[in-house]
């Protein structure tokens, strides 16, 4: 495969003011926020958003991630001594029951189940303390870099803290899992542990209130104050928004998104790409272009200034070549982040330039025999 790295430029009036008037005047109960689009990462609105405080269970979102990293969510495990003298909000889990990851991480999640976080630390790293290094390392690689864990459900410890943009950065690459953005979205759900069936209902009431929500996480203790994770998408926009200590948090939720929702558009990418083409050997036409199988679109407050494509393709293709056959990919990032991947198609079909070959009259059969006859010896 070759690649190669295309920086676009759109010629833009320079935005210097990262907010409008609007969200100057936006005013939140929280002590720090931040909305950002999901997809490119930009920030949106913040206020404090750098500041290291606890953040309750909304820990559980890295817990949550981890285990699914991990673990098979239809794997089933045996609970331990761990679950054991937990303080705050529990599952009810006893040492010996078994039970689904998956149904471990909807108690995890929805009814905010701290020996529910003790089962997952255990059952992913063996132990604790093990588990606390493992969210430490992904939060390396994530880039939070204001957050330490100690404890896999969020409960009190002067070292364990994090930043409204750190849990939004963990939130973003969270939710392109699959299987963390479904158990998230659930407002009701029934597991089972061991023979009981049991009922559950997400803390999270936004889920039925606000048009578009799609999770996160809630959380709370006396030191942290009410805290809050939450994602919402509309006509295409993701918006995640982070609340620490707000005594409001709902409505600062509501205030957040309904600004996000307002401002940030959809723009497209492939309006400025260059055309690619792929080398073609045997064929009547000697290279085809590829275009992106799919449209190219971001979320944010204006055409960003700067994106990077990385176009990756086949170093050449023998014909036959067929419209719509994929030749590589092209994956556009903003600020090294991620945008979106899309293969890259040929645009038509490329036929096989077959050799011509003369058939032969009798007369020059005969004459080519007879030449070979005579020279023969």
């Amino acid at each position: 495969m070759k690649s190669k790295l295309v920086c676009i430029c759109v010629l833009l009036i320079v935005f210097n003011m990262v907010f409008s008037a609007d969200a100057a005047s936006l005013q939140v109960s929280a002590k720090s926020a931040v909305l950002i689009c999901a997809d490119t990462g930009q920030i949106i609105y913040e206020h404090n958003a750098q500041e290291k405080l606890s953040m309750a269970s909304t820990t559980k979102i890295m817990t949550a991630l981890l285990a699914i990293e991990n673990l098979s969510p239809q794997a089933e495990i045996s609970i331990g001594n761990e679950v054991l003298n937990v303080d705050g909000t529990s599952l009810g889990l006893k040492p010996g029951d078994r039970i689904r990851v998956y149904d471990l991480l909807v108690g995890l999640m929805l009814s905010s189940g701290n020996d529910a976080a003790n089962a997952v630390a255990v059952a992913v790293s063996g132990s604790m303390g093990a588990f606390a290094d493992l969210m430490n390392r992904r939060a390396v690689q994530i880039g939070m870099q204001g957050t330490s864990f100690v404890t896999p459900s969020g409960l009190d410890d002067e070292n364990h803290y994090s930043t409204a943009y750190d849990m939004a950065l963990l939130t973003r690459e969270a939710l392109q899992n699959e299987v963390f953005a479904d158990i998230v979205s659930k407002y009701t759900a029934t597991i089972h542990i061991g023979s009981k069936k049991i009922w559950l209902k997400n803390h999270n009431r936004l889920l039925q209130s606000y048009n578009g929500l799609i999770g996160v996480k809630t959380g709370f203790t006396k030191k942290s104050g009410r805290c809050l994770v939450t994602a919402a998408e509309r006509d295409g926009v993701r918006l995640i928004a982070v609340t620490l200590k707000a005594p409001d948090d709902w409505n600062d939720h509501r205030a957040l998104l309904d600004y996000g929702f307002s401002e940030v558009k959809r723009f497209s990418v492939c309006e400025y790409m260059p055309q690619y083409y792929v080398d073609v050997v045997g064929g009547k036409s000697n290279s085809v272009a590829c275009v992106p199988a799919a449209e190219m679109v971001y979320s944010a407050l204006q055409p960003l200034t700067e994106l990077q494509l990385q176009v990756t393709t086949v170093p050449f293709v023998y014909a036959p070549v067929q419209k719509g056959d994929i030749l590589g990919k092209i994956t556009c990032f903003y600020n090294g982040i991620k945008i979106s991947e899309v293969p890259l198609c040929a645009t038509d079909d490329v036929e096989f330039n077959a050799p011509v070959i003369q058939e032969k009259t009798n007369r020059q059969h005969w004459l080519q025999l007879l030449s070979g006859w005579f020279s023969y010896g």
